[in-house]
């Protein structure tokens, strides 16, 4: 075989840490902040006790540059209220949030609105376009916002009209637009700043499923190109694992496990985990280094497997021969994988 089956999955090594928070908490209720000082690390019944509701409990995590980081859970799991923290558009009740080293929560609020003026990009389930405006007033609003010249404003403004796809459509206004194409709107205007972290809160929830895809496509595209640090919200795993570098999950407030979408599948931290995974399309998501086994004592392989294939891309290729399929690295033998092995993924066991 003159190459090797399967082709890299484009993971990106670790880079520097863009944003981090560390014990952030959000309580809802009475003197949650005294409380706070004097209980710190209160349990459920001191909170139930003290008449207070967590919606984020004890939060610690990593977002790394150029990373799409997914929080996800159920519906009331904290993952929304977790991203305003982040961002401050709620204040944590306590903890520390690090935007490129600088702890966000000892800024002032004039220094807060300069930063998610000219850093941050937000995109909501909602789209909250203005609707006396066009699509180039919608993208452009932001940099008036900030007292940029009209020319340069709009000129910006039709670079990312175009970037999205909606190049002629730029003097229509929202009511004349699909739902597809107002979220495209609503992506254009959140990068119109050029945003060095974008925050996404389940901003494909309310559309169509066909529309939906389209629009993850569309935003693994534009990902690719433009290789921001994002933070994107979904309650959907088929989603999250399409997306995500890494994904946290959390449950009542707290966040119970980060990893990759392999390891959340391979190594669930809880049976809450192990739930939301079960019915994940393991073979697509699951590579060759995941599932490979010791290779001593083979002596002949059909051919050459990449660590990091995907089963669903190397499986027609191995169960087509009785002979197992070598995983190999830069020369390096590191196992093999057979029939067995793939059909142990796509039937589902573990």
């Amino acid at each position: 075989m003159d190459r090797p089956v399967g082709s890299p999955t484009g993971e990106r090594p670790a880079g520097e840490i863009k944003l981090a928070c560390r014990h952030v908490w959000k309580l809802f209720g009475p003197r949650a902040e005294q409380f706070l000082r004097d209980n710190p690390r209160p349990d459920e019944e001191d909170l139930r006790r003290a008449g207070l509701v967590p919606a984020v409990v004890d939060a610690d995590l990593e977002v790394r540059a150029g990373e799409i980081f997914v929080i996800m859970g159920l519906s009331g799991s904290g993952k929304s209220t977790l991203v305003r923290c982040l961002s401050r558009l709620i204040e944590p009740t306590a903890g520390q949030i690090f935007f490129e080293g600088r702890d966000l929560l000892r800024m002032r609020e004039r220094e807060m609105i300069e930063i998610r003026r000219h850093k941050m990009g937000m995109v909501f389930q909602h789209f909250a376009l203005l609707p006396h405006l066009t699509v180039l007033g919608n993208v452009a609003f932001p940099l008036e916002v900030q007292g940029v010249d009209r020319a340069t404003r709009e000129r910006r403004a039709m670079e990312m009209i175009e970037l999205v796809g909606l190049r002629g459509r730029e003097n229509y206004f929202p009511r004349e637009l699909s739902g597809g194409q107002q979220q495209r709107v609503g992506i254009a205007r959140s990068l119109a700043v050029g945003p060095e972290l974008w925050f996404l809160d389940e901003p494909f929830s309310a559309l169509d499923p066909l529309i939906r895809r389209e629009m993850q496509n569309e935003f693994l595209r534009l990902q690719g190109m433009l290789e921001k640090t994002i933070v994107f919200i979904t309650h959907d795993f088929d989603e999250a694992v399409r997306l995500a570098d890494r994904i946290a999950i959390m449950q009542d407030g707290r966040i119970v496990q980060i990893g990759t979408p392999e390891e959340l599948i391979l190594a669930p931290a809880t049976p809450y985990v192990a739930e939301f995974t079960a019915d994940a399309p393991r073979a697509k998501i699951l590579t060759a280094r995941a599932v490979m086994v010791p290779a001593d004592g083979i002596r002949e392989f059909a051919g050459e497997i990449l660590p990091q294939a995907r089963i669903a891309e190397i499986a027609p290729a191995v169960l087509a021969d009785s002979r197992p399929f070598a995983v190999v690295e830069d020369g390096r033998l590191l196992g093999a994988v057979d029939r067995e092995v793939v059909l142990r993924v796509l039937v589902g066991g573990r």
